[in-house]
């Protein structure tokens, strides 16, 4: 096989966990209308939410919906435009899109992630993007538009792979509903839409899942870091490792007389495969040194992390790889590996017979785990990597150590989050709060904590009372000084006993001597 072709199927195999499966994702969120009556539906408008941004999970943003009448692909966006019209200001401009308000803009021109961004800059609460094409599927919208070119599939809101900064939530409408919402605010009519998430509380024990390869750059520092937070949550949580394997025969890597066509791509004559890490078919890491690791990672869970969903082996192990074969040299290196079941204190005889007795890595020949993972992929509707899901739902925005846990925390039913939950969400000293169990930089971002308040307001009152003080004894003093002045203007004064004194000897004695004779 020439490299040209090899290399074009490592570009098949990138777009396969795009493709497969259905998406899910629609079922953590709903969209409905409640501005006008005659757009409400009980069921809510179908939809599709973004794979990027910051969802507010167990909440809702319900507000205005303003339609731009610009593609929104210029990051210069003009808020002076749109429907519905609004008043003029004293300039003689359209008033702009007043805020809080959910924005509106067609699809096309530019990515999604571009667009949502650009909406965040203008002010936007959250994004609608109305799609433009019916899909081939919806009879009715392919006839009333009398549209030549329809889309067989559901479009899905991906992130180009930029969409880190963006933090505002969106959904895609589709074209048969979008319309009906224009052409009210065209008709300067004012709708209100309700964008609303939720995660499944079945009950105490939060279940998490991470979908993630043994190359995936984006994932590696979540990996090293979360051990903490998984002992701190403890039996509360139980976390799943996925490691995504892409079907070769699926996608013809297995020629039909069994011989793999995608030679390094592969493992199994091209059952099991996994991109190239560093596009180089020739040197470096390989797609079959991926699979392989990824069977490693699997057994070393079911040995050391399935029975408590914890697994403080499997984070030392992946945390030890990443700091000592994670490179081309090192990362398909049997010793290596060898050091770092050592460090990690795992029985590497075990995990090499648990990778052997699921069938192994060799001739045409099934692996019952990497099976299961395929089938888990598909029946999940993995479509983005890496991809994090607590009761089932995927988490949206950066894959990091806080927003996991938020995304776990919200998960409880009310009333039984554990005490790491209420303790650490929103600790601005959030690392020292999951090894202590206690916050001690107080919450509210940025806030002190009960102590360091009290003792603040202790230090004030003594600086106040010190300085309250100073100020009697300085005015005291003053007022001395006064009375000494008039009391010198006058004549000596006569005491009871006969003794005639100066005024200015009762002004040094402090006035304790009665001025006036009876």
């Amino acid at each position: 096989m020439t490299l040209k072709k090899c290399i074009s199927l490592t570009a098949l195999l990138s777009g396969v966990g795009i493709a497969s499966g259905d998406s899910t994702d629609n079922v953590s969120s709903r969209l409905q209308v409640h501005v006008p009556q005659s757009l409400f539906r009980p069921e809510g408008y179908d939809h599709r939410e973004a794979l990027f941004g910051v969802p507010p999970y167990g909440g809702a943003i319900a507000q205005s919906v303003y339609y731009a009448d610009s593609d929104l692909c210029d990051p210069t966006v003009d808020t002076r435009k749109g429907y519905p019209i609004r008043n003029k200001d004293s300039t003689g401009k359209m008033e702009p899109w007043p805020s809080p308000f959910i924005l509106m803009v067609d699809r096309g021109g530019c990515s999604f992630v571009q667009k949502v961004r650009n909406a965040q800059k203008a002010g936007a609460a959250g994004a609608i993007i109305a799609d433009n094409t019916c899909l081939c599927s919806d009879k009715d919208c392919v006839s009333a538009n009398g549209q030549a070119v329809c889309q067989p599939a559901e479009p899905i809101m991906a992130d180009d792979g930029s969409g880190g900064d963006v933090s505002i939530p969106s959904f895609l409408m589709f074209k048969v509903d979008a319309d009906q919402i224009k052409a009210e605010v065209k008709a300067n009519q004012m709708v209100q839409i309700e964008m609303q998430w939720a995660l499944p509380s079945p009950d105490d024990r939060v279940e998490y899942d991470l979908w993630t390869t043994p190359s995936d750059p984006v994932s590696k520092d979540f990996q090293k870091n979360f051990k903490a937070v998984a002992q701190a949550l403890g039996s509360h949580a139980y976390f799943t490792p996925h490691m995504y394997i892409y079907d070769g025969i699926k996608s013809n890597c297995q020629g039909f007389d069994g011989e793999n066509m995608c030679f390094n791509l592969c493992t199994n004559n091209g059952r099991y495969c996994a991109t190239d890490p560093d596009n180089d078919l020739d040197h470096g890491i390989s797609g079959a040194d991926v699979v392989k690791e990824s069977l490693r990672r699997i057994c070393i869970w079911k040995h050391y992390g399935e029975s408590d969903g914890v697994g403080s082996e499997w984070w030392d192990y992946i945390a030890q790889f990443l700091d000592r074969c994670d490179n081309p040299d090192f990362f398909a290196n049997e010793d290596c590996a060898k050091d770092c079941y050592k460090h990690s204190k795992i029985k590497g005889d075990v995990i090499e017979r648990c990778m052997k007795d699921s069938g192994g890595l060799e001739k045409d020949t099934p692996n019952t785990f990497l099976d299961l993972e395929m089938q888990a992929q598909v029946s999940r509707g993995v479509v983005i990597l890496p991809t994090a899901f607590v009761n089932t739902i995927a988490l949206r925005g950066g894959l990091t150590t806080a927003t996991v846990f938020t995304g776990i925390c919200n998960g409880y039913l009310d009333g039984t989050e554990p005490k790491i939950c209420t303790e650490c969400q929103g600790c601005p000293d959030f690392d020292g709060c999951i090894s202590s169990g206690k916050c001690h930089g107080g919450k509210g971002g940025g806030g002190v904590s009960k102590n360091a308040f009290m003792g603040s307001i202790l230090l004030l009152s003594c600086v106040f009372g010190a300085v309250a003080f100073w100020h009697y004894r300085k005015t005291r003093e003053e007022m001395r000084e006064q009375v000494r002045g008039i009391l010198a203007e006058y004549m000596p004064l006569e005491g009871d006993d006969g003794h005639v004194g100066s005024p200015m000897d009762f002004a040094r004695r402090g006035g304790t001597e009665n001025l006036m004779m009876s």
